[in-house]
């Protein structure tokens, strides 16, 4: 059976109780210049229709906090850190963020003892000073101060080889860790959070607090977003830097929607403010109408529905 919005349309639209869940660098921030500027017509229009736009990240709370304020989103619930650190809405009774499983200052222990015992080679926040992060990221002084502040996750450098990779983590798993690749560094967290785990949690807290049956959408740009993607009614897949892509539990585009084609340099911020002409579904669910200045054809997104069947071959 197809998942409808509830307002019968085969993709989310505004006038639904929409959630929208979105990941950061890639996808609603420029990778290289974290620049979301260009999307501000569509935060401008999530903002007047009252769809709460709830970002999720590898950042650090107090990035994500931060930049909720650039985008006019204080107040908002976030994920932060992989899904190891939750903030609800602070509107609601409980709004206490939450840490699911281990800390940062109980896993950065264990990640020193195993770096100690089995001579593996990488270099942690934890290991260097704000300038150095800021020289790793492109991150102002300020930026990267927030980027160490960690609570629940290790974020790290990996200088060791792909076989080492596999040892250290299966020595995390003994340790009931897990380590996540994202676009630039490696995350350690504990093995039971996850962006679906976070995802879920606050769509129940959507039902319980706010009283609704919410339509969720996801965008997001790499593989570590799948869990997201997977956790929503309506994925959009953003083209990405990883080569690897995305691959969905269900993988199958809904019919009616197109593929992005060529990829430049601004991909990501472009498929998230992929809209249809009569602005009525939300961030990357239609045609887009930006050009690509670079001469490639016209940048879009990808967008499934979970339960959706195949579209026909032509």
């Amino acid at each position: 059976m197809k998942r409808y919005s509830q307002s019968g349309a085969a993709r989310p639209s505004l006038q639904d109780t929409l959630l929208v869940f979105s990941d950061l660098d890639g996808s609603l921030l420029d990778i290289h210049t974290y620049a979301w500027q260009p999307a501000m017509p569509w935060l401008d229009k999530l903002q007047d229709f009252q769809v709460p736009l709830i970002l999720c990240s590898s950042k650090t709370a107090a990035e994500m906090q931060d930049i909720q304020q650039d985008l006019g989103l204080e107040g908002l619930p976030f994920i932060a850190e992989y899904g190891a650190v939750i903030q609800p809405d602070v509107r609601w009774e409980k709004a206490q963020r939450h840490t699911m499983g281990m800390l940062h200052r109980d896993i950065r222990p264990y990640i020193e003892q195993i770096r100690l015992q089995a001579g593996y080679k990488f270099t942690t926040f934890d290991d260097v000073d704000d300038r150095v992060i800021g020289e790793w990221t492109g991150l102002s002084r300020y930026r990267s101060t927030l980027a160490r502040k960690h609570e629940a996750s290790v974020t790290l450098i990996w200088r060791d080889t792909d076989e080492k990779m596999v040892q250290f983590e299966e020595e995390l798993a003994q340790r009931g860790l897990k380590c996540l690749q994202g676009a630039r560094f490696w995350h350690i967290l504990d093995a039971r959070c996850g962006k679906d785990v976070a995802v879920n949690w606050l769509i129940a807290q959507y039902r319980e607090q706010e009283g609704i049956m919410p339509t969720t959408l996801g965008l997001g740009d790499g593989p570590n977003d799948a869990p997201l993607l997977d956790s929503v009614d309506f994925a959009v897949v953003i083209k990405g830097i990883n080569r690897q892509g995305i691959t969905l539990r269900d993988d199958n585009p809904a019919p009616g929607c197109i593929t992005r084609s060529k990829q430049d340099r601004r991909a990501g911020m472009k498929g998230w403010i992929t809209s249809c002409p009569d602005r009525s579904t939300p961030p990357g669910c239609g045609r887009a109408v930006l050009p690509d200045t670079a001469g490639h054809p016209l940048s879009t997104a990808v967008v499934r529905s979970r339960n959706s069947p195949s579209p026909a071959r032509s």
